[in-house]
């Protein structure tokens, strides 16, 4: 009796080790080997960077916490998976974005070959395939280093919340991921959504807050200048023409003032700095009227300075380690540039100090908008630091094409589930997928 009991007691505690096991199995993935698509999408929703086990050899541990920390600190929705040559390739991309469900920018290194995809809201298509031409042919380490390093510099919108909701990436940040969605469902969802909703506007906020400290100069100048404007509307010779000048411009600083106590979004300044720069047209055609001047043309701002009022000619102009070009210049800059002297620059607050404004970052984007309308910003801005982000994809999911028109839609980060345009992932693995037909030129 006492043996028939020890075996019972024997089995049945090897039947609870067999399904405690079976249980831990089903809520987390094996540490051996990446079993499929959603174990991938499962450990990027957690970190930016997924090596399979199997492929420690090619990217180490050290190495990739390294890229995902580099990663998230830069704030930029870059996922990064290294798999083995035979992992499924059969529409690897666009599966993996729908398993993964957050808009983004998605490189995978599958055994010796390398591809990304992403979608438009944060790259284009051309974008990509530039990044991934540029480090065809490297070792894995360095290949993933400088393609990442490259999309940080290009791509818009901002890292998934989950990313710094805490977990320790591994079996235990999984299980509590896949378990918040099978509770949470659509609802957990939902709450991703608005909270990077809620750090987008955020970031608006403090973009605009800092616009409005450069407008707020620029509307107290003019004002100045209204001030120091020695013209009285019943004055001897005023006319109906000049009284009209001086009216808009008086309008233009009304108007200017209002635009910016109105404004809650940074595209919103580029109104504010439009009607400033139509008021002082008006006061220079006002002060060509009483000296009995040719009427000037319509011409961009001073380029160096937007306060400085219209241009009167276009110099030629070479930044630090930039390209020569032409742009507008006031006749006080014009005239410094002849006798081989520095312009009068207008500089604003950075991080790193004051700062000459095409190089202080996008959010200034919106403010020279106003002022240089008409499509001719972007050539002005050539080799500089908001040229450069202005001409990238980048700018243009943030800030739009339109010198400062946020965008819509899903950005990088945003949690979007299955709602994604297919065609932003499809090429680059498996059945032609991946390499195949003249997606990446040549490709694999």
């Amino acid at each position: 009796m006492n043996g028939v009991r020890t075996r019972g007691l024997s089995g049945l505690l090897i039947a609870l080790v067999v399904a405690a096991l079976a249980v831990l199995s089903v809520g987390v993935p094996p540490a051996h080997a990446a079993t499929d698509i959603s174990t991938v999408a499962n450990a990027l929703r957690e970190d930016p960077v997924y090596v399979d086990p199997s492929m420690s050899g090619q990217l180490s541990r050290s190495d990739a916490d390294a890229l995902a920390e580099k990663i998230e600190k830069a704030d930029k929705p870059v996922f990064v998976a290294v798999l083995p040559a035979d992992f499924p390739q059969e529409n690897l991309f666009r599966n993996l974005r729908a398993a993964t469900g957050v808009t983004g920018l998605y490189a995978i290194r599958l055994g010796d070959r390398f591809n990304a995809q992403a979608d438009s809201s944060v790259l284009s298509s051309e974008g990509v395939r530039n990044l991934v031409g540029s480090v065809q042919g490297e070792a894995t380490t360095p290949q993933l280093e400088n393609f990442t390093d490259r999309a940080l510099l290009n791509l818009g919108g901002s890292a998934p919340s989950s990313w710094s909701e805490g977990g320790d990436g591994g079996g235990t940040g999984v299980l509590i991921g896949v378990g918040a969605a099978l509770v949470a469902g659509g609802a957990g969802a939902y709450t991703l959504v608005r909270r990077n909703r809620r750090k987008k506007e955020e970031e608006l906020q403090a973009a605009l807050d800092k616009l409005r400290v450069v407008v707020d100069e620029d509307i107290t100048a003019f004002g100045e200048e209204l001030e120091r404007l020695d013209f009285h509307p019943a004055e001897a010779g005023a006319d109906d023409a000049m009284r009209a000048d001086y009216e808009r411009s008086l309008d233009s600083y009304d108007k200017a003032k209002s635009f910016m106590a109105a404004a809650t979004r940074p595209e919103e300044v580029r109104a504010v700095t439009q009607s400033l720069e139509d008021g002082r047209f008006s006061l220079a055609v006002l002060a060509a009227r009483r000296e009995g001047r040719p009427l000037p043309d319509r011409r961009a701002p001073c380029f160096f300075d937007p306060r400085h009022g219209p241009s009167v000619a276009d110099a030629t102009w070479t930044p630090p380690g930039g390209a020569t070009r032409e742009v507008p210049v006031c006749a006080a800059d014009r005239a410094r540039l002849d006798d081989g002297l520095d312009p009068a620059v207008r500089e604003v607050d950075t991080d790193s100090g004051r700062r000459p404004y095409w190089d202080a970052g996008p959010a200034y984007g919106p403010w020279a908008g106003g002022y240089f309308g008409g499509g001719i910003l972007p050539g002005l801005l050539v080799g500089t630091m908001l040229g450069s982000m202005m001409a990238g994809p980048a700018y243009a999911a943030d800030y739009g094409s339109g010198y400062g028109n946020f965008g819509g839609g899903y950005e990088g980060g945003d949690v979007s589930g299955a709602d994604f345009d297919s065609g932003d992932f499809g090429g680059g693995f498996g059945g032609g997928d991946f390499g195949g037909g003249g997606d990446f030129g040549g490709g694999f």
